[in-house]
């Protein structure tokens, strides 16, 4: 795929079928557009292994590809008159209410949810996909560049949470004690 590059190995490339729907200028300005030199926050994110075992988010669609895909769709049902920053905050919370409904009195949920049915498992993806689409299209209204804002947001955690000071507690980082603490 010249698009989308290796997507889900075997699978369809959703970029590239969302991409073939779009007029044919458009398509060809996304094929043979040079590649994008990736921000220094998403090398900054690679610069630790990541050590979880088992699952792994696919490699694309990017957040910014996601971006621009719902901003097709929203621009062409002209709901974008509608996604103000509250709107789409609003929106949000919804959807996160909806997520929670689904874990409502099933107590502790083990994780893979290897309890949970097929049907129930769906819902829950399609669920965590509208808070995923809500929140990608709220931070794109409000110009932050959600992938830079975490990895700086991961800096700071751990400054906050320094890992030998926390390690196995759940304590807020303001009930440590800091030198900056100990000082005053």
């Amino acid at each position: 795929c010249k698009v989308a590059g290796n997507f889900w190995r075997e699978r369809s490339c959703v970029v590239c079928v969302f991409l073939s729907v779009l007029p044919g200028k458009m398509m060809a300005q996304q094929v043979n557009s040079p590649p994008m030199k990736r921000p220094r926050a998403a090398r900054d994110a690679e610069e630790e292994p990541d050590s979880s075992e088992g699952f792994r988010f696919s490699q694309e669609p990017t957040l910014d590809q996601i971006r621009a895909m719902q901003n097709h769709f929203a621009r062409e049902r002209d709901w974008d008159q509608f996604h103000s920053p509250r709107n789409l905050l609003l929106a949000m919370v919804g959807e996160v209410g909806e997520v929670a409904e689904l874990f409502q009195w099933r107590g502790e949920v083990k994780e893979g949810l290897p309890d949970w049915s097929e049907k129930d498992k769906k819902h829950l993806s399609q669920e965590l996909s509208d808070v995923l689409i809500y929140l990608v299209r709220l931070a794109e209204k409000c110009h932050v560049d959600l992938p830079a804002a975490t990895v700086e947001k991961i800096k700071l955690n751990k400054q906050k949470y320094p890992a030998h000071q926390v390690y196995g507690s759940s304590k807020k980082y303001t009930e440590y004690a800091t030198p900056e603490k100990n000082s005053s």
